[in-house]
């Protein structure tokens, strides 16, 4: 299986990523649809991950934070593509993205469930416990660039 990760650059591609995080965030999860647009949306450099025949799987973005760092949001993975390397391959591109941006380390809000996903890719925890987001528990991860 191949796949394809590459950074947006077209209104078409901003649509795909747009709907897969309405499918997974929205209509999946029920975070309110103004929570998942938002203010950072023009500043994020955002990522578009396809199978081997050009079909949209997986998305996310980054933007620069503080202290030098780049902040990981909107990590979403369709259902059909999850635990087939989409996620890992967009945050691959993302942190690529970020240490070009000059970016010194790598900061997200990671869904307790996901917390395993994101320490298998080098990622730990920094909040002192859980907390609400969009009423889903999350807890604050950092990696170094």
């Amino acid at each position: 299986m191949a796949i394809h990760t590459e950074q947006i650059t077209t209104e078409a591609q901003y649509e795909q990523a747009l709907q897969i995080r309405m499918i997974v965030f929205v209509q999946e999860q029920n975070v309110p649809p103004e929570l998942e647009v938002d203010e950072h949306e023009n500043e994020a450099i955002h990522v578009l991950a396809c199978d081997e025949d050009g079909q949209p799987v997986a998305t996310g973005r980054i933007r620069a934070y503080k202290d030098g760092a780049g902040k990981m949001e909107r990590i979403a993975v369709m259902k059909a593509g999850r635990g087939k390397g989409y996620g890992a391959a967009v945050m691959h591109k993302l942190e690529e993205i970020g240490r070009e941006q000059g970016f010194t380390s790598f900061i997200l809000e990671a869904q307790t469930h996901a917390e395993a996903f994101y320490e298998k890719l080098g990622y730990r925890t920094i909040s002192d416990e859980p907390f609400l987001d969009a009423g889903i528990w999350h807890v604050r991860m950092i990696k170094e660039a």
